[in-house]
């Protein structure tokens, strides 16, 4: 079994994103100050600095307990993914169904080419990752937020597998090009031969 762990957890490019939002705050805090008398708009600005680098902080810290918990297993059998609640995603080799599009809790812009030769770019809270049927254990502390999600998935009556989806993506943006990809094709190479919509012909 390899392990693979988000790769460029900490990066210039993350602090800037996690750092802009607190930014946004400055002009709004700028306008409030502006409607307050003038010996109290110097603990006003220190409080908003204050309030700015807090914020940022936070998500600092949570980025970080992310990315350190944040893990992807690849095997013989299969590949899952443990996140920073516990929750683990297990895909059997034989029940993955494709590469596609899938939820993630990281925005990852780029794109991928979907069937018929669509290129889909990937959005907020989006990536790339494997989909199919497999297993969703969820620690008995998880949040409501995950139960409900979990609850929500399809089931396979069949098999009782869920339909679930693992977002490579969150660990390495690229992975297809990288040792994910090439653990991914030693396994289960048809996942990356083009793929056409029904009622299309190639010319």
């Amino acid at each position: 079994m390899e392990e693979f762990r988000m790769a460029r957890a900490f990066s210039v490019a993350t602090v800037v994103r996690l750092f802009l939002p607190s930014v946004l705050l400055i002009p709004v805090w700028l306008v409030f100050i502006a409607f307050i008398p003038d010996h109290h708009r110097s603990e006003l600005v220190i409080l908003a600095a204050g309030a700015t680098v807090a914020l940022a902080g936070v998500r600092l810290v949570r980025w970080r307990q992310m990315a350190a918990a944040t893990v992807v297993r690849l095997s013989t059998e299969g590949v899952e993914m443990e996140d920073r609640y516990g929750s683990r995603v297990r895909l059997a080799w034989r029940h993955v169904e494709r590469i596609d599009v899938v939820e993630s809790g990281i925005s990852s812009t780029r794109t991928i080419t979907k069937a018929g030769r669509i290129g889909v770019r990937t959005g907020a809270g989006q990536c790339i990752g494997l989909v199919g049927w497999g297993e969703f254990e969820i620690p008995h502390n998880a949040p409501n937020w995950l139960l409900a999600h979990r609850a929500r998935l399809p089931i396979d009556p069949a098999s009782g597998l869920q339909r679930i989806s693992i977002p490579l993506g969150v660990v390495d943006p690229l992975w297809e090009h990288g040792p994910m990809g090439d653990q991914v094709r030693q396994h289960r190479p048809d996942l990356f031969q083009p793929t056409v919509a029904p009622g299309t012909h190639l010319a």
